[in-house]
């Protein structure tokens, strides 16, 4: 049986300022997000009134007793002016000015261009309105890679069809094909944020599906896939772009394996990643939360893969012996409060119940559904110091929910697959477990023949 962290945090050096309210902002529609539960109870339990803006009513986090209210997100595709007037409508309901939290690059890129017109309303980072979308553009993101010398895959930004076989042609096969704002995608379109491609022909095809996609194509070198070569850093910054609370972490399992979120992670200190971390921001001079992904290569060069200017799903794993966090650090900053520095804990673990039980799952069933080894880090890990997503003794009702939700979108996808082509026609298993598309974190990675 896991035992979950202690929830009652000791009490942070610096108290946050209960008088000022809190809205976290999610615009992605995925119900499983559970850095949103994070962030409620990390403001929560601080005596923070937090607010935050949902998917759904059904949502697991409404459930939290930490949430004072639930408001509901725009409906429709993302339009910036309504997404505007909602916020402003939000405000005028919480009453008074609230520290406005964005937990997904839409919601981050939306409140740094429109930050001026939400003054007064909310407190927010300030910083150049486009330097949040350029951190999360990968193509952007690349070029900033360049200019600050932090190792990056090598990157082809192709013109045309031609360009993106010749690309294909000269880094070998197979390659990484990303769309550079991914958030910009129609799920009706099938297109994956990340995908390989293994042909120059595949290369060229997905090119021609550029307008479709909405934004640029862009094709990296694979690194190659190795146990525990998967890193990350969460950190909150200043206006002065030091970072004021943070840390390194390794991925010790992920949903789905190898190409999606965390799952399973630990604090371990890297001080390569730390110190990319900071000649990022140093060089953007970026104020706020920041979340970054590494690989190692096999060079043992650890390469910068993705930039998010919001907190990650998993950022409770970075939690100082006095509980701040990166989200309570931003409240503290925003606020005038002053962040001091907080004992780390290194070796801490982080899980999240739902992705880790499928990709434990994973790694014990071929896909011919026979049992087999587990894979490296596969053993979830027991006892104190554990980090749990969902689970929390003070606040259970999210993890029932959750648990309901997820088992029932499981049977629905199973039912599908089982159910026949034709009457009459033999039901065909599906061996793998079925799971939600985690686009909020990183999405699965398909091939393209």
């Amino acid at each position: 049986m896991i035992r979950p962290v202690q929830v009652k945090d000791v009490t942070p050096m610096t108290e946050l300022d209960r008088s000022v309210p809190a809205l976290v902002l999610r615009l992605d529609r995925n119900p499983f997000h559970h850095g949103t539960l994070g962030a409620v109870r990390s403001l929560g339990r601080a005596g923070v009134e937090v607010h935050a803006v949902v998917e759904s009513p059904r949502s697991p986090v409404v459930r939290s007793r930490h949430l004072h209210r639930a408001h509901p997100r725009p409906t429709g595709p993302p339009d910036p002016e309504a997404l505007v007037s909602a916020l402003l409508r939000i405000a005028e309901r919480i009453g008074r000015p609230a520290v406005l939290v964005p937990m997904d690059d839409l919601g981050a890129l939306l409140v740094a261009e429109h930050a001026h017109r939400l003054a007064g309303r909310y407190l927010t980072a300030v910083q150049p309105a486009a330097l949040p979308g350029n951190l999360a553009d990968k193509a952007a993101l690349a070029t900033l890679c360049r200019e600050a010398g932090i190792p990056h895959p090598e990157t082809v930004v192709p013109g045309s069809p031609a360009e993106a076989a010749a690309a294909v042609r000269r880094i070998g096969v197979p390659l990484v094909a990303k769309w550079s704002r991914p958030w910009l995608l129609d799920p009706a379109s099938g297109l994956r944020s990340t995908s390989l491609v293994s042909s120059p022909r595949a290369a060229a095809r997905l090119f021609d599906r550029s307008a479709e996609a909405g934004s640029t194509l862009l094709l990296q070198r694979r690194l190659p896939d190795r146990a525990h070569a998967d890193w990350f850093f969460h950190g909150y910054f200043a206006a002065d772009a030091t970072c004021l609370h943070g840390g390194t972490g390794r991925k010790e399992l992920s949903w789905p394996p190898r190409t999606g979120l965390t799952a399973l992670g630990r604090w371990k200190h890297n001080e390569a990643v730390a110190e990319a971390a900071r000649r990022l921001a140093g060089h953007t001079g970026y104020h706020g939360i920041l979340d970054l992904d590494f690989r190692r290569d096999a060079d043992g060069t650890y390469r910068l893969l993705d930039a998010n200017p919001r907190p990650g799903a998993q950022f409770r794993l970075f939690t100082g012996a006095d509980g701040l966090d990166v989200v309570r650090a931003l409240h503290l900053d925003l606020t005038g409060r002053g962040v001091r520095p907080s004992p780390a804990r290194p070796g801490r673990v982080f899980l999240a119940e739902n992705y880790a039980a499928l990709s434990v799952l994973s790694g014990l069933v071929s896909p011919r559904g026979r049992s087999t080894r587990p894979v490296p880090g596969s053993r979830i890990p027991r006892g104190r110091g554990v980090e749990t997503a969902w689970f929390a003794g003070d606040d259970p009702a999210p993890f029932a929910a959750m648990a309901r939700a997820f088992a029932g979108r499981g049977l629905a996808k199973a039912a599908g697959r089982l159910r026949p082509d034709r009457p009459g026609a033999p039901a065909e298993a599906a061996p793998s477990p079925a799971h939600p598309d985690p686009r909020s974190e990183s999405a699965p990675c398909t091939t393209w023949q």
